[in-house]
């Protein structure tokens, strides 16, 4: 047999071999009325182990291709063609063949933990439900009368919604705007998607910052894009390493999230938010300013957004309650140019048909009432006393282990561990201490680094989780 393996290759031995079979099967290679080479027999033709012979044989049979019979050998199965019986779908070849990549295994094992087992969760972005106004929003939906259309809404969202956006990010963000620029969307997540499918074609380059949320997202991949890094520190990117990308490599689309990033809690200062948006008139490119946390400044200090500062139309601003009220809620939005707003909006009703009008009713009633500045104010009087207790923990049981810069806002913190150690085995050893969180090296191109976030968790579970990972990092 000419078939040698790839042993380079990312796809595993097995499903190599039983593709090989399934396609030998197609074009006669391996005729119907002879056995199939037996386990022994292709393994030691081959150099393989048995047992890597003997997977490739059980997916094959499980896949309705091949019959085993003691005494008989190995057979092509008579039905193959579905004469007696249905051929079931080689589903793993679907699976594979898709464009569109399934998250990194580290972070899918993340979210199964969390799902599955009763674990303190410092790696969620998910506010914990006691940072909910769930007293408000019920008095919302129970005493208050539901006036709109359970038809499909607006292509771009409820107009009375958007008028609301209209207000609030003009008092709230410092950003003048008007609803037929708005498009409402399914999270900042959508919103991100929607961009990257819409206004990129494969083969562009874009710039996101390293380390970065983007950095771990396969909407990117996907779309075939070349993803190019800039540095992220303390205090955010710098505008000089922004310009060097684009002389480069001619950068289509800037990603940045300037307030609060994550992971590294950093806060783009005024004079390179400035030098970035110089660059983007300069040569026209876009940015996609990603804004979930400025309203969670622990300094009071009024944080002003990119798209506060955009004279020209180069910023499209994504942000959403889903990090100050209710993730639940699935309320997002987009501010830009009217024209990329309508071809976003005709994307979105292709995938959904829009938003639901009820969620929209539930989000206006608050963004519109005393309540909404009431309950950011707590909101943000509960993660400034979370972020000083996981300060607080990291100081006791981790010391001189460690490095970290507070953050000033957010809910995300940064923390490099001076020895080297094995990332996975760190993870392992933490997940049966009972406490999980997201290896840096999911977010940026630098190992050694781990991001705790403290909105999911009380001040209680905070310190448990910091003081188990301490003994999972010293049992290494």
């Amino acid at each position: 047999m000419e078939w040698k393996p790839d042993r380079k290759a990312k796809k595993a031995i097995y499903k190599q071999l039983a593709e090989y079979i399934e396609k030998g099967i197609a074009d006669g290679t391996f005729p119907p009325d002879k056995p199939l080479p037996s386990e022994r027999y292709l393994a030691n033709e081959m150099n393989l182990n048995r047992s890597t012979v003997v997977a490739a044989y059980d997916e094959l049979e499980s896949n309705g291709l091949i019959e085993r019979n003691r005494g008989s050998g190995t057979t092509i199965s008579k039905d193959i063609w579905g004469i007696t019986k249905k051929r079931i779908p080689s589903w793993n070849r679907y699976i594979e063949a898709g464009t569109f990549l399934p998250n990194l295994p580290v972070m899918q094992r993340i979210r199964k933990e969390s799902v599955e087992h009763k674990i303190i969760n410092l790696a969620s972005g998910e506010l914990s439900e006691d940072l909910f106004p769930i007293n408000i929003l019920r008095e919302i939906t129970s005493t208050r009368s539901y006036i709109g259309s359970l038809g499909y809404d607006h292509p771009q969202g409820s107009v009375i919604l958007r008028n609301t956006l209209t207000k609030h990010v003009k008092q709230y963000r410092g950003i003048e705007t008007n609803p037929s620029s708005i498009l409402i969307t399914s999270g900042a997540q959508q919103a991100l998607n929607l961009v990257v499918q819409c206004l990129l074609k494969p083969g562009d380059a874009v710039a996101i910052e390293d380390p970065s949320y983007n950095y771990n997202l396969q909407i990117f991949k996907s779309a075939g894009l070349k993803v190019y890094y800039l540095p992220a520190n303390k205090e955010g990117i710098n505008s000089d390493d922004l310009l060097s990308l684009y002389k480069k490599h001619r950068i289509r689309m800037i990603f940045l999230n300037p307030a609060y990033q994550n992971p590294t809690g950093s806060l783009l200062n005024e004079k390179q938010r400035k030098a970035i948006l110089e660059i983007s008139s300069e040569h026209g490119i876009p940015v996609v300013e990603d804004d979930p946390y400025s309203l969670t400044s622990f300094t009071g200090e009024r944080i002003p957004t990119l798209k506060s500062m955009d004279v020209h139309g180069n910023v499209l601003y994504i942000s959403s309650l889903s990090k100050i009220v209710a993730s639940g809620l699935r309320i997002g939005w987009i501010i830009g140019p009217k024209s990329v707003i309508e071809r976003l909006s005709d994307a979105k009703q292709q995938i959904d048909f829009g938003h639901s009008s009820f969620t929209q009713w539930i989000a206006n009633d608050f963004m519109e009432s005393e309540n909404f500045n009431s309950h950011i104010n707590l909101l943000v009087k509960e993660l400034e006393q979370r972020r000083n207790q996981i300060v607080r923990s990291l100081h006791l049981y981790l010391k001189d282990q460690v490095e970290f810069f507070v953050p000033q806002g957010g809910i995300h913190i940064w923390v490099k561990i001076k020895k080297d150690v094995n990332e996975i085995k760190l993870l392992e050893e933490s997940i049966k201490r009972g406490i999980i969180y997201v290896p840096g090296s999911t977010m940026g191109s630098k190992k050694g680094f781990v991001r705790f976030t403290f909105a999911r968790e009380d001040e209680a579970s905070i310190d448990k989780g910091i003081k188990r990972f301490s003994e999972a990092l010293d049992s290494l």
